[in-house]
């Protein structure tokens, strides 16, 4: 009897998600263009038009209905209060004076000062020269106003968030309750929250402190959660054995066994105010960003280099500070804290008395050549690389952007809508296809299909090129601790700037277009995934590796056939984050000609006939982070399990 081997059975799902996309294609091809829903630049539907109606009625009722006088307004008005304040004290001309109550010499004295006391002398040095530095770049006052108006939000969120975090961490309830509603909120891009608050808050430093301190507050809360929940659970036993009352419990056990979490939460919110500070600049807020912002919108590459890196040694002083806080250090002897107390108190009454201690010198700057630098070496650029740049450019626009972009945004959108509830049905079951189906009814709601299609398109090719990215580089830093030692560092950095910072390089190399933001947001969420893939790598087992490596399996086949499959959590957990933060810089991206929902967004702060068309495409903006965020949840937990 001779044996017949049967025939190997193909997968039954990826042959589902192959016919799915072919008749997609083959549809395409006969409905090309038809049912877009496309909407020209200046053209408004219905909606617009009564978000705008909306938006009138509310400015007009301002002084006289209660809600806005007892509430809206009070709440602006303390804010406003507070921001000023701080910006009287080191930013701007205040109490008569021509000059703010502390100079820059005080304002170096107090960084170095603090600095010294809460994370050592290294890190003060640092801060001093950071400081003077902003200073001889010419754009003293831009950064202390972008200074105040980032420790104005880190006050009030921390205000808000450590204690919410408290309450999270010690009841379960609220933990559940408050879990989804910050996984909500920071799935958000930052451009979302602020076309809503202006409607309330009007635009200026109010409405950029209270959107500020609400994307930089979950941090806060999550980690201090975190810190909380952390603490061994015999800990907590043992003070209670011992008679302590729950506020004794807290105050004495949990909260200094969590202290070094808790400052970290403080670092990431730190960091998220200053990277929101600097884009709420689109709502008139002072400082850096607007700076930035006028660069960019002018294309002058030099002024944007030099406002760009002030934001970046900002963003490095303040991690630096609060990092090392953090941290274990041998606390400093009590005359060093005296005398650099004096020094400080000497310094702040100098700038405070003479002018020369309180108006940093405009003929002492550099500024000026770094701008020229920028310039010189954006005109070599753009004459000297263009056989390189712009090969590249073309390549991936006619390789990937264009036919995805053609597929999705020329496709009948009932064919888009079918195909997108489809692939979630297939991807994460029913619940998933259901969050799609109500995803993209909102999407057609808003009047902006086809802006969100594109928008989509250049998300998922700039995600694409993240994750190749975050893999090959992520598997060379797990499985080799020296590229790791090399790289992570850099990684750290780049994940210390704004969002903004990204845009300049690449607006010197590819001019203004969607290219360059969809560059800007790959080098922006590449860190991310790639330490996560990183991290992945390396947690999988060395005997698991090295069984591999015993059988005769190459480094490549040990790659791609054990380390990759094994941690496929990593991998989804990078795709899902590096989406977030891609379609984050996307939309930033409108900025420099990316055009489609960021568009809609600066167009609609800039003009105000087309409020309710930016307030839309930010609900758009909201409706697609949310739709890619569980779409990928779902696929990390569906390929896990």
């Amino acid at each position: 009897m001779v044996a017949v081997a049967a025939p190997r059975q193909l997968p039954r799902k990826p042959l589902i998600f192959a016919g799915i996309v072919l008749a997609w294609l083959v549809l395409w091809l006969v409905f090309r263009n038809v049912g877009t829903l496309s909407l020209g630049a200046a053209d408004l539907t219905p909606l617009h038009r009564w978000v705008n109606d909306v938006n009138d009625a509310v400015g007009a009722s301002r002084n006289s209905n209660p809600v806005f006088l007892y509430f809206f307004n009070e709440i602006r008005l303390v804010i406003d209060e507070f921001v000023t304040f701080i910006q009287a004290l080191i930013a701007q001309p205040s109490f008569g004076r021509p000059v703010p109550v502390i100079g820059w010499l005080g304002v170096v004295a107090i960084a170095g000062f603090v600095s010294l006391a809460v994370a050592g002398w290294r890190v003060a040095l640092l801060a001093v020269a950071g400081f003077v530095f902003l200073g001889l770049q010419g754009l003293w006052q831009e950064s202390m106003d972008t200074l105040s108006l980032t420790l104005a939000a880190v006050v009030i969120s921390l205000l808000i968030g450590i204690p919410l975090g408290i309450w999270a961490g010690l009841s379960d309830r609220a933990h559940r309750i408050l879990t989804p509603v910050l996984d909500f909120m920071q799935t958000m891009p930052t451009f979302v929250y602020l076309a809503p608050l202006t409607l309330f808050f009007l635009i200026g430093p109010a409405s950029a402190t209270i959107a500020t301190l609400i994307y930089a507050a979950p941090p806060a809360i999550r980690i201090t959660a975190h810190a909380i929940r952390s603490v061994p659970r015999t800990t907590v036993e043992a003070s209670e054995s011992l008679g302590a009352t729950q506020k004794q419990t807290l105050v004495k056990v949990l909260l200094p066994s969590a202290r070094k979490t808790i400052v970290l939460g403080v670092n990431q919110t730190i960091m998220a105010a200053l990277s929101m500070v600097t884009i709420a600049a689109l709502i008139d807020a002072p400082g850096l960003g607007k700076t930035v912002i006028k660069a960019l919108q002018t294309l002058d590459v030099g002024t944007a280099f030099n406002a760009g890196l002030a934001i970046v040694v900002l963003a490095i002083v303040l991690d630096r500070v609060t990092t090392a806080a953090a941290s274990e250090r041998r606390k400093l002897p009590r005359w060093a804290l005296f005398g650099g107390l004096g020094v400080t108190g000497v310094c702040v009454y100098l700038s405070y008395t003479y002018l020369w201690a309180a108006e940093f010198q405009s003929d002492v700057e550099i500024g000026s050549s770094i701008r020229k630098g920028a310039t010189v070496v954006t005109e070599w650029a753009q004459d000297s690389l263009p056989v390189i740049t712009d090969g590249f450019k073309d390549f991936v626009t006619f390789a990937l952007i264009n036919p995805l972009q053609a597929l999705l945004a020329e496709s009948p959108w009932f064919l888009v809508a079918l195909v997108i509830v489809a692939l979630s049905f297939m991807i994460g079951g029913v619940r998933s296809a259901i969050v799609s189906a109500v995803c993209v009814a909102a999407l057609i709601a808003t009047g902006l299909w086809q802006d969100s299609m594109i928008t989509l398109a250049s998300t998922l090719v700039a995600t694409i090129l993240v994750m190749l990215l975050g893999i090959v580089v992520g598997v060379w830093m797990g499985r080799s601790r020296r590229a790791d030692r090399f790289i992570r560092p850099i990684l750290d950095a780049a994940q210390v700037m704004p969002a903004f910072v990204y845009l300049v390089p690449f607006l010197a190399l590819f001019s203004a277009s969607r290219f360059t933001a969809i560059i800007a947001a790959v080098v922006f969420a590449a860190p991310v995934a790639i330490k996560i893939i990183a991290d992945g790598i390396r947690a999988v087992s060395t005997a698991t590796v090295e069984a591999s490596t015993a059988l005769g399996s190459s480094s490549w086949q040990t790659i791609v056939k054990v380390q990759l499959p094994m941690a496929r959590g990593a991998l989804t957990l990078a795709a899902n984050q590096g989406l977030i933060y891609v379609l984050s810089m996307v939309v930033v991206g409108g900025l420099v000609g990316a055009g489609a929902l960021g568009y809609d967004v600066v167009a609609g702060f800039s003009q105000g006939q087309l409020y309710g068309k930016g307030l839309a495409a930010g609900v758009a903006i909201v409706v697609l982070g949310v739709m890619l965020d569980r779409l990928t949840q779902a696929a990390a937990k569906r390929w896990t399990n």
